[in-house]
């Protein structure tokens, strides 16, 4: 299981140091260079579609290093 986030940790996305709820638009738009009102905004329109956003924001939550490289669900699965 460590190789698979070892593989995540090498891709170059993390969630963001401008956050509000989990760093994923800031995250995302630090990556892309985007303003992030306009990452937020899209994201809460996603939201709209029925399970699709929000399934896929906990999703990223859960996957998403951190900046300290820490991801989400290798600690909870490490409490078990």
């Amino acid at each position: 299981m460590d190789t698979f986030f070892n593989q995540i940790r090498s891709m170059p996305l993390r969630r963001g140091p401008a956050r509000m709820v989990a760093g994923i638009a800031g995250g995302i738009s630090e990556k892309f260079g985007w303003d992030v009102t306009l990452v937020r905004i899209g994201m809460l329109l996603s939201f709209l579609l029925p399970v699709i956003g929000i399934g896929a924001y906990i999703v990223a939550w859960l996957l998403i290093p951190a900046q300290d490289d820490t991801i989400v669900l290798q600690k909870m699965l490490r409490k078990f």
